[in-house]
């Protein structure tokens, strides 16, 4: 099963705040955990909002909206793509990770479609 593991924004991260070198060199460590397990396929970490821009589509219409976007706990600071034999594997995983902010923060975690979810 693929997912995506979202790590939620925080004040800290939309103010563009860099991480410590500790929390650096630990999520380095989880990250290469990861990769040996097979797990992680991909993964980054996002600029703040303010940096982005989104685009509304109405009919055929386009308008495009500069950031910063909010509320800030509903934005994404970073990502990773799983692959994982289960939801319950992909939380074991997650209970293992360092806090990815300096404050308490949260994580989702959202399964990929797959072929199947299509069928008939």
């Amino acid at each position: 099963m693929r997912c995506m593991v979202i790590v939620k924004a925080s004040k800290n991260s939309e103010t563009g705040a860099m991480p410590s070198h500790e929390l650096l060199a630990s999520m380095g460590k989880y990250n290469e955990e990861l990769i040996e397990a097979g797990v992680m396929q991909g993964g980054g970490g996002l600029k703040p909002t303010s940096f982005g821009k989104r685009v509304q589509f109405s009919g055929t219409q386009r308008t495009v909206i500069d950031g910063p976007f909010g509320p800030t706990e509903e934005q994404v600071a970073g990502y990773w793509i799983w692959n994982v034999k289960s939801m319950d594997e992909a939380v074991d995983w997650l209970k293992r990770c360092p806090n990815p902010m300096p404050v308490d923060s949260e994580i989702e975690i959202r399964p990929e479609f797959e072929a199947a979810d299509f069928a008939g």
